[in-house]
């Protein structure tokens, strides 16, 4: 779904990343983890094609974004959904009507089949159906972060990238969140690439971790981090919240009669 080669990324002259490379396989949920100014979301942002790396080559659903037209490059877009960590929804816009946004921009639906369909991804997220109709001001951070992923599902993308889903809410809602990606990405096929520093959505719903540490990329599953020798990522997975996320997560097991 998404293939990276010799990714490097400079901000002010400064390299950031330096030859990263990645694959993001169909079905599978990456999280993508770091340390504050590794520069995870402008690595998000250059995958999004919102800024130029300095070299490399980013490919979605096997094509080189850099070599696409613009034309191109929208229809790829269509194929991908975005929630960013405040959710970004326009304040002036009722939840119905920030779904409606991509529908009435890129497949110029009529306004009745818009309600239809910003109605059936409010429900897809758990949100109650009066909500469609409250502003995000109105919303609690939890009911924003849901209404954010409706207008991430609202062209039906096949990969999804996420922003610190999690950031902000409370335990109970957090486990709540991860709940229903877990759901989404089981029911509707999804492809996830999920920026995250909450160990507990890592351990219950990432198939691999993309680390960003020393300017470098490492991947692998959650076992394999916990043995890497770099020291950060040692730290992080096998230090004291890693070792609570890693207990609180841990599959229940049948106790013999």
């Amino acid at each position: 779904m998404l293939r990276v080669r010799g990714l490097t990324t400079r901000i002010g002259g400064q390299v950031l990343h330096r030859d990263l490379s990645l694959d993001l396989y169909r079905g599978e949920v990456l999280a993508l983890v770091g340390a504050s100014g590794s520069g995870k979301s402008v690595l998000l942002r250059t995958l999004l094609g919102l800024r130029h790396p300095a070299a490399g080559t980013i490919e979605a659903f096997g094509q080189n974004i850099g070599r696409l037209s613009q034309r191109a490059m929208r229809q790829v877009e269509r194929r991908w959904g975005v929630l960013f960590q405040d959710g970004a929804l326009f304040s002036s816009l009722t939840v119905s009507e920030n779904i409606e946004v991509p529908l009435k921009e890129v497949l110029r639906i009529e306004a009745p089949l818009r309600q239809e369909i910003a109605a059936l991804k409010v429900a897809l997220v758990g949100l109650p159906p009066e909500a469609s109709q409250k502003f995000p001001a109105e919303l609690s951070g939890g009911m924003r972060k849901r209404a954010g992923l409706a207008r991430a599902l609202a062209l039906d993308p096949d990969l999804l990238f996420l922003d610190e889903p999690t950031s902000g809410l409370d335990p109970i809602a957090a486990a709540d969140f991860d709940r229903l990606l877990a759901d989404l990405r089981s029911s509707l096929g999804l492809t996830v690439l999920m920026v995250t520093h909450d160990l507990d959505s890592i351990y219950t719903i990432a198939d691999r971790v993309a680390v960003l540490v020393d300017q470098e990329l490492r991947i692998g599953t959650i076992e394999e981090m916990r043995h890497d020798d770099n020291p950060w990522i040692a730290r992080y997975f096998g230090g004291p919240r890693g070792r609570a996320a890693e207990a609180r997560n841990e599959p229940e097991t049948e106790s013999g009669s």
